[in-house]
C-alpha cells in the first residue's frame, strides 16, 4: 500500500523577526514553503513559454516586454484574486467573523476561479490599454497556465492535503495526518489532466493559426471538464456542505467554464472561417 512521504512542507526558512506589524500580527521568522516554491515556479514557466510564443511569430507586433507586463498582473491577479475567490466561495462566514486573516494566505487558502476571474480583469486592462482585441490576450496566455497550475497541485501534494475520497484501487494512498485508509492521490489527478495533458492539448492545438478565440475556448472546456471529473475523487472540505445534485463547489464553479468555452469555440469558427 502506497503511503503518503510526510514531506516537510517549510523548504527553508529565513532567521529574521519576530515583527510586530502595528500590533495585528507578527511577521517571522519567514518560512518559505514548497508551496511558495510551486507559485515561483508557476511564474518562471509562464515567462520562459511566453517569451518561447513571442519569438515563434504565431502572434505579430507581440514583444517580449508584453510578457514581463502579463506576468507582472498575472501575480498580482492570481495571488489577489486567488485569495479573496476562497474567501468568497468557501469560507465566507468564517472570513467575516475573522477578517485580518483575509491578510494571512501563508495560512492555507487560494481558489483557482478567484485567481481566473481576477486574470480575466487584468487581461481586460492591459487589452484596453495596449488597443488589442481581448481574445487575442486570452489566446495568448490559455496555453501558458496549465504547466503553473501543475506546479501548484504537485505543491499541494507535498503539502499532504486536498487529498482524494477513500478507495479500494491498488494505487490508493494512505495520508496518516489523515487516517490510515487508502484514497485517491488526488492532487496527482489534477497534476496530470488539468496540467500536463491540458498543457500538451493547448499547446499542440496554438501552434498553428486558428480562429480568434478557439484557444481560449479549449482551454475553458478542458480546464472545466477535467476538474469537474477529478472532483468525483476529492475529499470534500469538511467546511462545505452538501450542495444541489450532490456536486461539489468546484464542480458548480467548473461546469459553467466548459459550457462557456464550448460556445466561444463554436462562436469561434462561426465568426471567422479562415484562420486569423
Amino acid at each position: 500500500m502506497l503511503v503518503h512521504p510526510q514531506f516537510d512542507p517549510v523548504a527553508f526558512t529565513i532567521p529574521i523577526g519576530p515583527i510586530d506589524v502595528f500590533g495585528l500580527f507578527t511577521l517571522g521568522p519567514f518560512a518559505i514553503h514548497w508551496y511558495g516554491v510551486m507559485y515561483l515556479a508557476a511564474f518562471l514557466l509562464f515567462l520562459v513559454l511566453g517569451k518561447y510564443r513571442v519569438k515563434k511569430g504565431l502572434y505579430p507586433g507581440w514583444q517580449t516586454r508584453d510578457i514581463d507586463d502579463l506576468l507582472f498582473y498575472g501575480v498580482l491577479s492570481v495571488i489577489i484574486g486567488g485569495r479573496l475567490g476562497y474567501v468568497l466561495f468557501y469560507k465566507p462566514a468564517y472570513y467575516l467573523a475573522h477578517p485580518l486573516e483575509i491578510l494571512q494566505p501563508w495560512h492555507g487558502g487560494m481558489s483557482f476561479h478567484g485567481g481566473f476571474i481576477a486574470a480575466l480583469i487584468a487581461i481586460t486592462f492591459l487589452a484596453w490599454q495596449r488597443k488589442r482585441p481581448w481574445l487575442e490576450f486570452s489566446d495568448f496566455i490559455a496555453p501558458l497556465i496549465p504547466l503553473g497550475l501543475a506546479a501548484g497541485r504537485l505543491g499541494n501534494f507535498i503539502n499532504g492535503e486536498l487529498w482524494g475520497r477513500r478507495t479500494s484501487e491498488p494505487w490508493g494512498m494512505i495520508f496518516p495526518q489523515v487516517d490510515d485508509l487508502p484514497r485517491h492521490p488526488s492532487q496527482l489527478y489534477q497534476f496530470a489532466l488539468e496540467g500536463v495533458l491540458l498543457f500538451v492539448i493547448l499547446w499542440w492545438f496554438s501552434a498553428r493559426p486558428k480562429p480568434r478565440g478557439a484557444v481560449s475556448g479549449l482551454f475553458l472546456i478542458g480546464y472545466g471538464s477535467f476538474r469537474f471529473i477529478v472532483e468525483y475523487f476529492r475529499q470534500p472540505d469538511n467546511f462545505l456542505l452538501p450542495l444541489a445534485l450532490g456536486l461539489s463547489m468546484g464542480q458548480w464553479l467548473s461546469l459553467p467554464m466548459a459550457l462557456a468555452g464550448i460556445v466561444m469555440m463554436v462562436w469561434a469558427y462561426r465568426s471567422a472561417p479562415s484562420p486569423r
